[in-house]
């Protein structure tokens, strides 16, 4: 019974939008990207009159999906951009702005108060069960990364 109630609901969200952009053509606009695609994340405007739409597929999706647009509002290129390299680039002294254009919104996010950190919590596909954090101060400046284990694959020490 609770396989048919998950494979209705995998069909009726799959009816609704498209998980990811691999189905779009190169000359797909923002309007056909939104009907194909649900409404984005996030919207933000580029340099040189262009636009990126995030569409973060979390908090448990391991994707996030950038798609760039040209002034007259067709798609240039899209990537997905959880990955090691894209983390990787993440560095001390970056705001919270660059951070989000460049790998968009956490999955998850929850304060340190002894260091005085807001961090950021990516998941992502890896062999392993880890998840890449950003911590930003109170100005929203980036702090320190760091890979973690996924609380989301712990098991409880007395489980059966």
């Amino acid at each position: 019974m609770n396989r048919c109630v998950v494979l209705l609901a995998a069909a009726a969200l799959s009816a609704c939008s498209s998980y990811g952009p691999g189905s779009l053509s190169k000359d797909a606009t923002v309007e056909s990207t939104v009907q194909a695609m649900g409404p984005p994340t996030a919207d933000v405007a580029l340099p040189n009159g262009e636009r990126r739409l995030e569409y973060a597929r979390g908090p448990y999706g391991k994707h996030t999906y950038m798609l760039d647009f040209d002034a007259q509002g067709r798609l240039l290129r899209w990537d997905q951009v959880l990955t090691e390299s894209r983390f990787n680039a993440i560095q001390a002294g970056m705001t919270a702005n660059d951070v989000l254009t460049q790998i968009g919104h956490a999955s998850e996010t929850y304060y340190i108060g002894w260091q005085k950190q807001n961090v950021w919590a990516y998941r992502y596909e890896s062999p392993f069960c880890v998840w890449f954090q950003v911590g930003l101060d109170q100005q929203g400046k980036v702090v320190d990364t760091a890979y973690g284990p996924d609380p989301i694959c712990e098991h409880p020490r007395d489980a059966p």
